[in-house]
């Protein structure tokens, strides 16, 4: 008895449910809803940003700012690219020296998304201000919050909630205007590798090392170097005169004996 009971429950739920949502899919119907999105002038921001790699490995760069500073770029993906003297090149193509330039440009587009909701049906009960129940046109009713402010066409007329009675044949217009913004960003990124150092100019000397032979040892000289005193050869002359005088002396005497 209780297991027929609890099945009863059940089935009974179920049915509840089915009804309710058959009334919610029907009277969701009965709700018109358009949306239209209306663009503005669209504005662009341009920034530039200027630098001077000064490191790179891997995918990992530091760039040194034209204000000086450092700002190291880690797991710069393969697929980024920069143009460097028309040619395409990764992040492990890059080389200290090189100068980068990234340009970003951001566009934004205002836009209005205006959504307009209008039902129609017949007033089965109202609670002003709060709340209107109405008898759609597939005959089921259905509860509305009433906005502030909200104004009802009775007959071409306008009314607020104080003015509806039962039985009157109402249509009302909610409109909701959402303003966005759309922004997208395209970025690019140059740079020119160093210059090459100069070649020499075709009239500049080119200075070569020439290694000098070592100097050869200074010979002795053949004879001694007139710098001594003539006083001893003038005394060695006045000895021999001295003994050929004597000598000739003995020589007369000895004859004249």
């Amino acid at each position: 008895m209780n297991v027929k009971t609890s099945w009863t429950r059940v089935w009974l739920v179920l049915a509840v449910g089915a009804v309710w949502l058959t009334l919610a899919l029907s009277t969701s119907a009965q709700v018109k809803t358009e949306t239209t999105t209306t663009a503005g002038q669209a504005t662009q921001e341009v920034q530039v940003d200027r630098g001077e790699v000064v490191y790179v490995s891997g995918n990992s760069l530091v760039v040194k700012m034209e204000d000086g500073s450092l700002r190291h770029f880690e797991n710069v993906p393969d697929s980024a690219r920069v143009t460097v003297n028309g040619k395409e090149l990764g992040i492990r193509d890059l080389q200290p020296g090189m100068k980068l330039e990234r340009t970003i440009t951001t566009t934004t587009v205002p836009k209005t998304i205006t959504t307009v909701q209008t039902v129609t049906g017949k007033v089965w009960n109202v609670n002003p201000p709060r709340t209107v129940i109405l008898t759609l046109e597939d005959g089921t009713n259905q509860q509305f919050t009433i906005p502030k402010n909200q104004k009802f066409k009775v007959d071409g007329q306008e009314t607020d909630a104080w003015g509806l009675k039962k039985g009157m044949r109402i249509s009302a217009t909610k409109v909701v205007e959402v303003p966005e913004e759309e922004i997208s960003q395209q970025r690019s990124v140059t740079g020119t590798a160093p210059p090459p150092p100069p070649a020499p100019a075709a009239d500049e000397p080119i200075l070569i090392a020439v290694v000098a032979p070592a100097p050869a040892a200074e010979e002795a000289p053949a004879s001694l170097p007139a710098t001594g005193s003539p006083l001893p050869l003038i005394g060695l002359l006045g000895v021999l005169s001295l003994f050929s005088g004597l000598g000739l002396k003995v020589i007369r005497t000895h004859f004249r004996s």
